[in-house]
C-alpha cells in the first residue's frame, strides 16, 4: 500500500503562514495498491480538492477515473471538499461513496447530496456528470474486490462514525478517528448520593469492553492513524465528551494494539506549526523493534507499507 496525506486537520480548514508545514486542510487520505489501478480515499475534507486536481493531471490519454471514497462520518470537516473534487464533474468518472448515514431515515446520498443544492452551492446533485454509487455502511466486514478487505468499527463520537481497517496482501492499514476512549460516566464517589455500586461497576465493565474492541480492531496494524486533537491537559480541561482523543491516549492505543507505526492526526485548528513541533519533540519515536514508531501527520507525507 502507498498512503498519502492530503489533509490532516480537524474541525475547520486553517490555512495560513502558521500552519504551512503541517498543513491546514481537513481530513483526506489516499491509498493506492501495488499493481492495481485502484485508488481509495478516506474522507473528503478540504484536502480532497488538491488530490482531485492531481488525479486529473496524472491521467494519460484521458483515462476514466475510478475511485472509492470512504467517509468516516458526515461532519462538515470530513465532507466539505467533495463539491470541489474535480473528477466528480467528469462524465467518464465512476465513484463509489461509502459511509454511515447519520440523519434518521435519510440515506447517505440524501445527507451528502444536501451540499449540492442551491442554498449552498451553484450545482445540484442531479447535475453531476460522473456516475456515483452510494453505499450505506454499518459495522461489519466487506469485500471491496481486487483482494481488498474492509472491516468497519463504530467509534465513540457524537455522530455515527466508523473506523476503517483495510487489508491487502497481508498489509494492514487502520483509522481510528474521530474517536475518544470509552469512559464510565456513572458517579464514582461512594459518598455521593447519586452513587450506585451496581451501575458504577457495570459502567466500568462496559467501557473496558468497548475499549478492548477498539484495541482488537487496531491489532497489528502496519499503519494506525489515530485521533490526537488534544493533549492530556486540554482534554481533561473540558473536552471530554467531544469525541476526540489526546496524544497520550492515541499512543497508548498503538502500544496496546501492537501497531507497527502510528500517525497522530486530526490536529486542532488552533494549534500552529510551532506548537505541533513541541508535541512532536515529546512524542515522536522512530520506527524500531521496541514499540510503535510515532509521528505527527503532515500534508504531503507519503508512506509505503
Amino acid at each position: 500500500m502507498h498512503i498519502t496525506f492530503w489533509g490532516v486537520r480537524g474541525s475547520i480548514p486553517c490555512p495560513g503562514p502558521k500552519t504551512v508545514r503541517y498543513g491546514g486542510n481537513t481530513a483526506c487520505i489516499e491509498l493506492r495498491f501495488e499493481d492495481l489501478a485502484r485508488i481509495l480515499i478516506i474522507d473528503a475534507g478540504s484536502g480532497i480538492r488538491d488530490l482531485g486536481n492531481a488525479m486529473i493531471a496524472e491521467r494519460t490519454h484521458k483515462t476514466p477515473i475510478r475511485t472509492d471514497v470512504l467517509l468516516t462520518h458526515t461532519h462538515w470537516d470530513h465532507i466539505i471538499g467533495l463539491p470541489f473534487f474535480t473528477p466528480i464533474y467528469l462524465p467518464d468518472s465512476r465513484l463509489t461513496i461509502y459511509g454511515p448515514a447519520t440523519l434518521g431515515d435519510h440515506s447517505l446520498k440524501d445527507v451528502i447530496g444536501g451540499q449540492w443544492s442551491y442554498p449552498y452551492f451553484p450545482v445540484r446533485q442531479e447535475e453531476l456528470a460522473s456516475h456515483i454509487e452510494y453505499v450505506d455502511l454499518t459495522e461489519g466486514i466487506f469485500d471491496l474486490g481486487d483482494g481488498i478487505s474492509l472491516r468497519t468499527k463504530y467509534l465513540n463520537h457524537p455522530v455515527l462514525c466508523l473506523g476503517y481497517r483495510i487489508e491487502h496482501r497481508g498489509q494492514i492499514f487502520c483509522t481510528v478517528y474521530d474517536h475518544e476512549p470509552f469512559r464510565n460516566f456513572f458517579c464514582a464517589d461512594p459518598d455521593d448520593a447519586a452513587y450506585q455500586d451496581d451501575m458504577y461497576r457495570q459502567g466500568e465493565q462496559a467501557a473496558a469492553e468497548e475499549n478492548q474492541r477498539i484495541v482488537e480492531f487496531s491489532r497489528d496494524a502496519d499503519l494506525l492513524i489515530t485521533d490526537a486533537q488534544y493533549n492530556g491537559g486540554k482534554y481533561t480541561a473540558g473536552r471530554s465528551g467531544w469525541g476526540h482523543s489526546s496524544c497520550e491516549d492515541a499512543v497508548a492505543l498503538a502500544h496496546r494494539a501492537g501497531a507497527r507505526q502510528v500517525a497522530l492526526f486530526h490536529h486542532d485548528p488552533m494549534r500552529d506549526d510551532a506548537q505541533l513541533d513541541v508535541l512532536a519533540a515529546r512524542y515522536h519515536r522512530p520506527l524500531g523493534p521496541d514499540g510503535p514508531g510515532v509521528f505527527f501527520a503532515r500534508e504531503g507525507i507519503k508512506i509505503e507499507l
